[in-house]
């Protein structure tokens, strides 16, 4: 039986009302990738305001590992908010703030004694990351880099790459950020004839330190194991590892944005944790808690104690309806074994990728880690410049079908998967070949 069960022409009479409404009070800055108005949602489908209903190849920019409104964190949310919806963690105390806090500190790959910061978002908590090691160093200089994205604040659009959408107007911006190449290997100029990273692009990073800024200056490197934005890049483990012992060298935090790529949606907790490394904090957000607003930031203790007291505060960060729903999803994902499943998926669609990288000639680069995947699309196939009309075509031809997409990349030419860690291998299957054919209609 079909997961999508599509019920009027697309975007339907109800859908169009809503988006007209949409048009007339809300920011035209503010971007939506498909028509579709949600009126609910269930384990890896949304229906919307007509009856009609999708697969979400999204996970609302996986936010929703554990799937869709599950009846489990529904009831968490639903029980807590009977006692306790908000009393901010300034004002007093919480036991669901502490619990959540000491889970997460026995989850991240680090070893000693860990403390952590929740807040409300990604870049929340990015800022206070950075807050956290320069406190710790005395520093005052980030190293970043190319293609990565850190949120939309001051600080971390500064950080964040991709000018044109996200950066264009808003500056000036934060001083002291150093920008390097992340190892790329399919547009590297250096690994593009062998066709595999040669870390040539640490040399790169490791010259920065002399012709950009002097390594006793830095206070962090912060970096995405693997790249969501920037293409669903995964970051070689050497390149990883040579990182660490360049900031063990220097004296340099290591942060690990794990943002998008955690909580098993890469097969582990976090995606560094494939390459052995240990970074100093970790900062996280998106499938924590299932879809509602939380972050956080764990990492060394030592570290996290590090700024004053009272310099960290967030009038709703840690609220204690959003920590109960992050332990419930984190007992779902423990329970269910979801970093099992995210594998199980990523070999399902990668098997489908590489056979589209044959079949059709705008595919170019297939990759990802776990059930982070993508699709990058070029001219040809002896053509690598970036198709960017194909992606939003694609976008568009899979909405029609039934099926929900976004796009990533630095020139916006990747087709990203997230689907929900709880999809059916049926339901799965039933989306790709939407996908395919998607692409099929583009060509």
């Amino acid at each position: 039986m079909s997961a999508i069960n599509l019920r009027t022409a697309l975007p339907g009479p109800k859908s169009q009302a809503i988006l007209d409404r949409r048009d007339a009070a809300v920011s035209k800055a503010s971007f939506r990738s498909t028509p579709v108005v949600a009126a609910k949602a269930s384990g890896a489908t949304v229906t919307d305001v007509d009856g009609n209903t999708f697969l979400d190849f999204t996970a609302g920019i996986g936010t929703v590992n554990v799937g869709h409104a599950p009846a489990e964190v529904a009831d968490a949310i639903r029980q807590q908010a009977e006692d306790l919806i908000h009393l901010c963690a300034i004002v007093g105390t919480y036991e669901p703030y502490i619990a959540l806090a000491e889970k997460l500190n026995s989850l991240v790959p680090i070893t000693g004694p860990t403390k952590t910061f929740l807040s409300n978002s990604g870049a929340e908590a990015v800022e206070t990351a950075i807050k956290m090691a320069r406190a710790y160093t005395g520093r005052p200089a980030i190293v970043t880099y190319e293609g990565a994205y850190h949120g939309r604040t001051l600080l971390t659009l500064s950080l964040t790459s991709k000018y044109a959408l996200f950066k264009k107007g808003f500056g000036p911006f934060a001083p002291e950020i150093y920008r390097v190449p992340y190892p790329y290997s399919y547009r590297c100029t250096h690994c593009r004839d062998e066709g595999s990273c040669n870390l040539t692009c640490f040399e790169d990073l490791e010259r920065s330190l002399i012709t950009q800024v002097d390594p006793s200056a830095v206070a962090a490197l912060i970096i995405e194991p693997v790249q969501g934005e920037g293409g669903f890049i995964p970051a070689p483990y050497d390149y990883l590892r040579k990182v660490r012992a360049l900031c063990d060298k220097h004296g340099i935090v290591m942060i690990a944005d794990e943002v998008q790529a955690g909580f098993c949606r890469t097969g582990r907790w976090f995606s560094i944790e494939h390459s052995g490394v240990e970074p100093d904090l970790v900062v996280m957000a998106k499938s924590i808690a299932a879809g509602m607003p939380l972050a956080a930031v764990t990492g060394k203790a030592a570290i996290v104690d590090a700024p004053h007291l009272g310099g960290l505060g967030s009038t709703y960060g840690g609220n204690p309806v959003a920590c109960v729903a992050a332990l419930k999803a984190i007992e779902i994902m423990e329970r269910d074994n979801l970093n099992q499943r995210a594998e199980q998926i990523g070999e399902i669609s990668m098997a489908h990728f590489r056979a589209w990288r044959d079949k059709y000639d705008i595919v170019g680069d297939v990759r990802g880690l776990g059930a982070m995947t993508a699709v990058e699309f070029v001219k040809g196939r002896n053509d690598r410049t970036p198709n960017t009309d194909a992606p939003l075509k694609i976008v568009g031809e899979a909405y029609n079908r039934g099926l929900l997409l976004i796009r990533a990349g630095l020139y916006s030419n990747c087709v990203r998967t997230l689907v929900p860690l709880t999809i059916s291998d049926a339901e799965l299957e039933e989306g790709l070949g939407v996908l395919e054919e998607s692409i099929a209609a583009v060509m």
